[in-house]
């Protein structure tokens, strides 16, 4: 078989999930949006409202109405796009809460669907989505008269603790709703770890539950074997793939493994990345190309049946920092070609 296997842990999914529980002082959603960030967003919110998460936020409201054949009535699926034209419909009969991010779209919902709930996002100086100070105090009096389930803003800076940022959005947020008497949230993973401060009444953290930085004490959750195709010994001299990037320094033996960056493998990564065999370190051999890849296994001694990418040796964000990315990149880039093993429930 030359395709490629991503093995997911849901058990340490919600391992990372309980702990981010652990230091929240309120109550912890789980952000799924794409995908669960590449890992399937039926099966990692299922484990997780069997784990006791009851809320849980998606970007867009197809994704939501996916959710909600996944989860059954009861949970709480937040939209962060808010209640964009031509959603009433799929928001009403999915039972999705929009998070309302201007004053066109508050109409455009209090009109649509009368008494049906919705929550409030809030700029407080990200510049991305939510209303800006200036038009909540215009339309808060309204907006809390029709009782949003929900306030929340996002935090731009919340992975780098000491940044300036951090202090100031709080600052902002309390300003726009302290006394409101309506639950808030804050917090993304960053924002758990900045303390309770940030917490509110609702956390959401994402990539802390998928093994990422800023949450050092993660579990890793993913781990992608790449199966090799063929393998080739090198005369000193000769090239590996396109553009003749690689020169064999001595008697080389390379092995080509099955996947690419049509798989999510980014090119940029290729230089200062290595796959495994067991212990021993493979380092990649030319070009990541669409679908292959070239691998010095010399020092192996021996040819491997498949190469591991991800797992004990190397994270998301050891591959990020390869391709001069980050670890949500890696992860939500993991493509469709991949055979998905989920371990756990």
């Amino acid at each position: 078989m030359a395709t490629a296997t991503l093995t997911i842990s849901l058990d340490d999914i919600r391992a990372n999930w309980r702990a981010l529980a652990a230091l929240s002082a309120g109550e912890t959603a789980a952000v799924v949006k794409a995908g669960a960030y590449g890992l399937g967003a039926g099966k990692v919110a299922r484990a997780l409202a069997r784990e006791g998460a009851r809320q849980f936020f998606v970007a867009i409201a197809e994704e939501g109405a996916a959710l909600r054949q996944e989860l059954g009535p009861g949970p709480a699926i937040h939209v962060f796009s808010g209640h964009m034209p031509g959603d009433a419909d799929m928001i009403r009969d999915t039972e999705l809460t929009p998070m309302i991010n201007s004053i066109d779209q508050l109409i455009r919902h209090v009109e649509a669907l009368p008494g049906a709930p919705f929550g409030i996002q809030l700029d407080t100086g990200m510049n991305r989505l939510g209303m800006e100070p200036a038009e909540w105090a215009a339309v808060a009096e309204v907006a809390l008269e029709q009782g949003p389930a929900l306030i929340m803003s996002h935090l731009a800076c919340a992975d780098e603790p000491d940044h300036p940022m951090n202090a100031a959005q709080l600052r902002a947020f309390r300003e726009m709703t302290d006394g409101l008497g309506v639950p808030r949230s804050l917090a993304n993973t960053g924002g758990v770890l900045l303390g309770p401060d940030y917490h509110f009444e609702l956390t959401r953290p994402g990539i802390g539950v998928y093994g990422g930085l800023p949450f050092v004490d993660a579990r890793p959750v993913v781990a992608l074997e790449l199966p090799v195709i063929q393998c080739r010994t090198l005369a000193e001299g000769e090239t590996v793939g396109y553009g003749n990037t690689f020169t064999a320094p001595r008697e080389t033996r390379i092995a080509t493994v099955a996947a690419g960056y049509a798989d999510g493998i980014l090119r940029a990564m290729g230089p200062r990345t290595r796959l495994f065999a067991e212990d021993t370190a493979c380092p990649v051999a030319g070009r990541i190309s669409m679908d292959l890849i070239g691998v010095d296994v010399t020092d192996l001694g021996h040819d491997p049946a498949e190469l591991e990418l991800l797992g004990r040796h190397q994270s998301v964000d050891t591959l990020a920092d390869n391709a001069g990315t980050i670890g949500y990149e890696i992860l939500t880039s993991l493509g469709p070609r991949y055979r998905r093993r989920y371990r756990g429930q």
